[in-house]
């Protein structure tokens, strides 16, 4: 497989879990699917995409994700895929932050022992996902659209962490600047985070690779290339490869030499 047919790659999307297959192989994009509760995430794991990889989540700002969380039924659920998405903090939740990071404290003690590729929300909170992550670390750590200041990135740099940008966060330079492209992937955060898109659908990373083309004066080839060998890293630090479709492990053993 020649790296110009790698497909775009969509590091955290919202989709509904009754979605046909067809429909979303037809998007053409490997997409990693964020779930915002326990039993919204069992629903996903049972289904069987090659192209959409599902995730177990608690979402920061739903009360529900909180009160139903059960970390034996989430330590179950993640046998069954490479990805907790979406977790973490929101700072502008009205579920008291005590209860968000009981959750967190949960999920991150699970991954020390079982390492996965994680999607972290961080709103209005992001110093204090920090905390938790060096209190309990662990690899695969991906924050997503993050927007931390340029000490609080560094210090998210220095503990291992990777940032998902999306094509409201690739507008942000002074940002950019902060983030290693090493570190760097793409994302749309569909709904949510592509609304100024012409074509705002899961997996339609198009315009993020542009603006991260301009920002490191590259090509959006190689900026696709540089985010799969970025999920490489994350895949190998996690052993989580088993756990990929064979269409997704084809595309990772695709990859040429850095």
């Amino acid at each position: 497989m020649r790296t110009s047919a790698l497909p775009p790659l969509d590091l955290h999307a919202h989709i509904d879990t009754s979605v046909p297959v067809d429909d979303l192989a037809g998007l053409g994009a490997v997409i990693f699917a964020a779930t915002r509760s326990l039993p919204e995430a069992a629903r996903a794991v049972q289904r069987h995409d090659d192209r959409i990889i599902w995730g177990v989540g608690a979402h920061p700002g739903l009360a529900r994700s909180h009160t139903g969380f059960d970390p034996n039924t989430f330590t179950q659920l993640i046998d069954h895929t490479p990805l907790v998405s979406e977790i973490g903090l929101d700072g502008r939740s009205r579920v008291p932050l005590e209860n968000q990071q009981t959750t967190l404290r949960n999920v991150l003690d699970v991954l020390a022992r079982t390492p996965r590729i994680a999607s972290i929300h961080s709103y209005v909170a992001c110093e204090q996902v920090l905390d938790e992550l060096e209190r309990s670390p662990a690899p695969g750590m991906v924050l997503h659209w993050w927007l931390g200041d340029p000490e609080q990135t560094a210090r998210a740099v220095r503990l291992g962490c990777y940032f998902s940008v999306n094509a409201s966060a690739a507008r942000k330079t002074a940002l950019l600047q902060t983030i290693p492209l090493d570190r760097v992937l793409t994302e749309t955060d569909h709904p949510f985070g592509d609304r100024s898109s012409a074509q705002p659908l899961p997996g339609n990373v198009t315009a993020v690779e542009q603006t991260l083309a301009r920002h490191h004066r590259t090509t959006p080839r190689d900026i696709r290339q540089t985010v799969w060998h970025n999920l490489a890293a994350l895949v190998r630090d996690t052993r989580c490869a088993t756990l990929l479709s064979r269409r997704v492990r084809s595309h990772l053993a695709s990859l040429p030499p850095r």
